[in-house]
């Protein structure tokens, strides 16, 4: 039984060891040059158990010269004498801030102080010449010197020795140096961290592998290490596999000393490598951490919309995540697909003034968006407003680098439709500009296609809208109409333009009897039947015609 208890007391021991937060992983950051993240993870752990205050005090001491705060500094430092007067590198971080104020003789008593604590330690050394390398490389050249060779004849094998002279090499931008030195300082000590850290730093952005290889050999070390996991997943990132951050990512915010903000980054992963059941229920986990988390509702929704199984929750979550936008739009920004996937919710339940004035909204704060334009455009068009589809559909135009053929005539469709709505208001001087416009949208198209046959067919159909009586009508188009036809006949994809075939045959057919012309009559509707051979009343009428 008492056997029994001591192996539950271990094990329980080790599981607290395990996810103990201590000073520990704020150090790795620092020694990695992760400085804010270093200070964020010192700070956090500071009163934890387990956290020897000395050492926390003394990088801190360190990250506040680096950010000129000297004063600041100088309180962590004593506060580390104070927690632990025989742990000797705060002397060592005061001599560094006397030697950044410019009194190297208080400095070097420091440093002379520290080492009497410390007794022949290598990295002891190096923490000295770095000290005087950050405070001025070329006027303090032979005291680096002196303090890298002391190190030396401490142990040739330290690795603080040749993190320092990568260090060195890397500000020459010799990167090839900086990563053989880096090399070498973790074969000395597989534990150094940092060494792998620097290492994989040199090559995340121009060979990501690189870096991947050698974050892989430190986890493989150092399972746990938050710093490792982290920049294992952003090596990942760099290399645009996004599965496979997703994947770190996911290992590394369960680490305890994950930072809040790579959450967001997680969320998002998760969505861009379209793993959106995981990424709703993470961002739906973040949530219920925390109601106001902004980003982690964008996810929810931005996942939510592609789960066919929340289909009928989704306007209820655009209403909040637009809520929430509306409450502080200066804090809670919107990306373009937040707008987007709002407005077509919105559109989808009919709520289309809503999904106007978000896609308008849209525009105003990005203004070179394009698709906003087209988006706002098919609103209009729900909302039967073509006069509104037309205008907007122009701004996607002009903010589009190479507008296509298929954008022309989108254009000058919906401005024919517009032309037809202010005709039906009385309204002939508007009409006249967007029928105008039309054709200027036509005739653009045309110029990219001219074997295509709908901007012909198109010009057709306006000059209808000029006639001044239905016998006019009967032949307004027939000019263009032909034209259409001509170059229909050389398309080999009769399907495709179906419908449009339709009406220009039977536009053709029905001129042709006007002029009793009852064979060229005859050949235009049967050419309507090669688009509709299953149309038998139309066939009865056509056999019926007497020459």
């Amino acid at each position: 039984m008492k056997l029994r208890t001591l192996f539950a007391a271990s094990l329980a021991a080790i599981a607290m060891s395990a996810s103990a937060q201590t000073h520990l992983e704020g150090a790795e950051y620092y020694k990695a040059d992760q400085l804010d993240n270093a200070k964020e993870l010192l700070l956090r752990n500071l009163n934890n158990a387990g956290t020897d205050k000395a050492i926390a005090n003394y990088y801190l001491g360190l990250i506040a010269i680096d950010e000129n705060k000297l004063d600041e500094a100088q309180k962590y430092f004593e506060a580390g004498v104070q927690a632990n007067p025989n742990y000797g590198y705060n002397y060592i971080g005061l001599g560094s801030m006397a030697l950044k104020k410019g009194d190297k003789k208080a400095a070097e008593d420091q440093f002379k102080k520290g080492e009497g604590l410390i007794k022949k330690d290598a990295a002891a050394e190096i923490a000295i010449a770095r000290a005087y390398y950050d405070a001025d490389p070329v006027l303090y050249a032979k005291e680096i010197e002196k303090r890298v060779a002391k190190a030396r004849k401490i142990n040739l094998q330290a690795p603080a020795i040749y993190i320092f002279e990568g260090d060195q090499e890397k500000d020459k931008k010799n990167w090839g140096g900086a990563a053989g030195k880096y090399e070498m300082a973790k074969s000395y000590d597989a534990n150094a961290t940092e060494a792998y850290v620097k290492y994989a730093n040199l090559y995340t952005q121009v060979n990501p592998q690189y870096a991947i290889t050698m974050l892989k050999e430190l986890l493989s070390v150092n399972p746990t290490s938050a710093l490792g996991q982290r920049e294992l997943a952003n090596a990942y990132y760099n290399k645009k596999d996004y599965a496979d951050a997703a994947r770190e990512y996911g290992v590394y915010v369960k680490n305890p000393n994950h930072f809040k903000q790579d959450e967001d980054r997680y969320a998002f992963l998760l969505f861009f490598s379209q793993d959106y059941k995981n990424g709703y229920d993470y961002a739906t986990q973040l949530l219920a951490a925390n109601p106001g988390n902004f980003t982690a509702r964008r996810y929810q929704f931005m996942n939510a919309a592609n789960l066919p199984e929340m289909a009928e929750q989704l306007v209820p979550m655009a209403e909040e995540l637009l809520a929430a936008h509306n409450a502080n739009p200066a804090a809670n920004k919107f990306a373009a697909i937040d707008f987007n996937l709002i407005a077509d919710e919105f559109s989808r339940a009919k709520r289309v003034d809503e999904a106007i004035a978000v896609l308008q909204e849209g525009i105003k704060e990005m203004p070179e968006n394009a698709n906003f334009n087209k988006q706002l455009a098919m609103a209009f068009v729900e909302k039967e407003d073509f006069s509104g589809a037309s205008d907007t559909f122009e701004g996607f135009i002009a903010k589009t680098d190479e507008p296509g053929y298929n954008d022309f005539i989108q254009q000058a469709l919906f401005s024919y439709y517009a032309g037809i709505e202010n005709k039906q208001k009385q309204d002939q001087a508007k009409a006249d500009s967007y029928f105008n416009k039309a054709k200027e949208n036509i005739n653009k198209a045309a110029a990219i296609l001219p074997d295509n046959y709908k901007p012909k067919k198109m010009l057709g159909d306006i000059a209808m809208q000029y006639a001044t009586s239905d016998e006019e009508v009967k032949s307004a188009a027939f000019p263009m109409y032909s034209e259409a036809a001509a170059l229909l006949e050389q398309s080999s994809d009769t399907s495709r333009y179906k419908a449009d075939a339709k009406t220009i045959y039977n536009y053709l057919g029905n001129y042709y009897l006007d002029q009793k012309d009852v064979a060229k009559a005859k050949e235009c509707f049967n050419k309507y039947l090669q688009y509709d051979p299953d149309n038998e009343s139309y066939r009865k009428f056509v056999e019926g015609l007497k020459d």
